[in-house]
Order: C-alpha cells, then structure tokens, then sequence
C-alpha cells in the first residue's frame, strides 16, 4: 500500500489523490503538517537518488518565505535540513509518495504512471 504525505488544501495534493483514486491505487493520507515525514523516510528517499535535498523544500510555501529559507538552504547539511523537514511539514514539497522503497515528490501524471500503476 501507497503511504500518501499530502495537505488537502494543496490543489497539487488533491490532484494526485483524484488521479491515484482513479488509477485504482490503495493508500493511506498522511496530513504532512500534523505528522510530517520521519528523517529516516526523508533519508531513505534521498539515499534513493532520484531528488537532491533543495527538491525536498517548498520554494512556493508560506513558512518557506516567512523563515527566509532561501537563503538558509544552501548552508545547511543533510542532517540539519532533514531535522528541520521532519519537524515543519509545511516546508516539505508535497505531496510524497512511497511504497517503502520507492519515491516521488510533487505530481506529475508520467512518474505516476511510471511508479504507481
């Protein structure tokens, strides 16, 4: 089963539930901004490979602008920056997707389909 790390009133986030309900997937919701990802889900999906630490961040976020992270961002290490993730789901990019062993963040419907179906 999916494990889903998503906001509902992110209109990304609802397109990807209509879009994995669709497709038939099975998966549990997890409100990122109660329960944000643990820092071993957010280390595991970076040790995977397929996106760097500053993809993990949402640029387009409130907090993110608040919290001046842009210019934080680039001085922190691994371990910082996961803490922080870990700990301000609304600063994490959403929504995540994982199987446990696979990863992917944001939406977009060709690495759904590539990844989830």
């Amino acid at each position: 089963m999916l494990m889903v790390y998503g906001y509902m009133k992110c209109s990304t986030c609802r397109k990807a539930i209509k879009w994995l309900d669709e497709a038939g997937c099975t998966y549990e919701f997890i409100d990122i901004t109660t329960d944000p990802p643990s820092e071993a889900v957010l280390k595991k999906l970076l040790k995977k490979g397929d996106y760097g630490l500053k993809q993990l961040f949402n640029t387009s976020g409130v907090l993110y602008r608040e919290m001046k992270m842009k210019e934080k961002v680039g001085g922190m290490n691994e371990g910082e920056a996961v803490k922080l993730l870990s700990s301000e789901g609304k600063l994490v990019k959403r929504p995540i997707v994982t199987d446990g062993k696979d990863f992917s963040v944001g939406f977009k419907e060709d690495v759904f389909k590539a990844k989830w179906v």
